[in-house]
């Protein structure tokens, strides 16, 4: 009987380290990323987020001009407001648009609207920017209300975008939450080239 409890016990131990040996193999298991999600899934997604934030810096390159600035950007509903700070000759400014209507706001404090603010801010940056499409681009998606031509890497993600003739070519990706936004993209028409740098984005 002694020898039988003791085969017993013997059983038991060996059950039971098969068992931790198992259950520790299984942890050590890679598990399978998420499948991307497809791109007719998730261009319409970000093309109808209305309300995000972004923070980080652009470097703009007119022909042989140019100048670096600090970018935030805030995007509620049709409303885009951003805010360029740096070395933008009389210094920065805030731009509001909403549809049609454009305001600018110079770093003296003085206000202009419409044609006065796209003046203004041509002269600021060297060009006017596309922003009813720049509101779109910078979630890595075209515009939904212009034709455009995009190429795709294997993540479904944009890695080149051509819409309203400028060129927009996507180098890196960042997670936010379950999404990958863009981290640095470049702008390019004519003499124009804009890069673009995303510190953080808020969703």
């Amino acid at each position: 009987m002694r020898n039988d409890t003791r085969f017993l016990r013997a059983g038991v131990l060996a059950a039971g380290l098969a068992l931790v040996f198992t259950l520790a193999g299984c942890q050590t298991v890679p598990v399978a990323p998420a499948p991307w999600v497809a791109w007719n899934v998730r261009r319409p997604a970000l093309q109808n987020l209305d309300r995000f934030g972004l923070n980080g810096r652009v470097a703009v390159a007119v022909g042989k001009q140019g100048f670096n600035a600090g970018l935030r950007w805030t995007q509620s509903t049709a409303v885009t407001h951003l805010a360029l700070t740096g070395p933008l000759g009389a210094g920065g400014v805030e731009v509001t648009a909403d549809g049609a209507d454009l305001s600018v706001v110079t770093s003296s404090g003085k206000r202009l609207g419409n044609a006065d603010a796209r003046a203004v801010l041509a002269d600021k940056l060297g060009f006017e920017p596309p922003l009813t499409s720049l509101r779109y681009w910078v979630l890595g998606v075209p515009d939904p209300g212009a034709p455009a031509a995009v190429q795709l890497d294997p993540q479904q993600r944009l890695t080149e975008l051509a819409q309203d003739g400028w060129r927009i070519d996507y180098s890196a990706y960042m997670p936010v939450g379950a999404e990958w936004l863009p981290r640095l993209l470049t702008l390019r028409r004519q003499d124009v080239r804009v890069r673009m740098v995303v510190d953080g984005w808020q969703l």
